[in-house]
């Protein structure tokens, strides 16, 4: 399924700017805009500000003057509105509807067709000040309403742009997650008998283990040393731990 975002009559250039970024984020490039209030909006120091480095999605975003040129080809269409209207198409959660889009759940009765019918899904954003007009909102096939604080449910443009994204992306999918550190290396069973032993000659050293006597400190420490899954860099440090307590207790005599 092709994947569009639609704004609507925008009038901030930074959210223009800011939703290219979010969509990018997503993996998602589809972005068009209908009579928005700055005719050069796609080139306005804020947009590109904002955008953050998404310039191929703005340099990819077309801009239309009706919302049916911004409809083409797209047969499934998702208006976010959050005001209630006296009649109109199904209001779900984002998360609620992708999942009954994606696999093909939806009742065509209420109005909508199963994923494998669909050529393409377009997501429509109002303006920033009033929202979706009542004849753009009946157009379409759910009204997504993505819950919020029920005192204060004012989200920016931008920041609904980035919900339902990241809402979609996961319905089809996702993205893996990317480890923040690199892997690290655990230490094998001959580091660890070999950290024990100095760990031994140390405790020894400063007179907190009789070796005549040992009982079953070393034991305990080396299952203690196993539960704690130690990789090669904690090895060093602890034998450095060792030497320095071998260094200080022969100083002293």
């Amino acid at each position: 399924m092709k994947t569009r975002f639609i704004l609507i009559n925008t009038s901030h250039a930074g959210n223009v700017g800011a939703a290219a970024r979010a969509l990018k984020t997503m993996g998602f490039d589809d972005l068009v805009l209908v009579a928005p209030r700055w005719p050069n909006v796609l080139r306005k120091e804020e947009t590109i500000q904002r955008a953050s480095g998404a310039l191929d999605v703005l340099e990819n975003c077309r801009i239309v003057e009706t919302l049916d040129e911004a409809l083409d080809g797209m047969s499934h269409l998702c208006a976010t509105a959050m005001t209630p209207r006296d009649f109109g198409p199904p209001t779900r959660t984002p998360r609620e509807h992708f999942d009954l889009l994606v696999n093909g759940k939806l009742n065509a009765d209420a109005g909508a067709s199963g994923a494998p019918n669909e050529t393409g899904v377009a997501f429509l954003f109002g303006c920033e000040r009033f929202g979706m007009a009542n004849e753009d909102v009946y157009r379409c096939n759910v009204a997504l309403s993505i819950p919020t604080n029920p005192k204060f449910g004012s989200l920016n443009l931008a920041s609904a742009v980035q919900v339902v994204a990241y809402d979609w992306r996961q319905a089809l999918g996702g993205y893996a997650v990317q480890e923040a550190t690199a892997p690290v290396e655990r230490a094998d069973t001959a580091q660890v008998a070999g950290m024990l032993g100095h760990w031994e000659q140390a405790l020894a050293e400063i007179g907190f283990l009789d070796p005549a006597a040992p009982k079953k400190l070393m034991p305990r420490l080396n299952q203690l040393f196993n539960r704690a899954q130690l990789t090669e860099e904690e090895i060093h440090i602890l034998r450095g731990v060792a030497k320095a307590m071998i260094q200080t207790a022969q100083s002293k005599r």
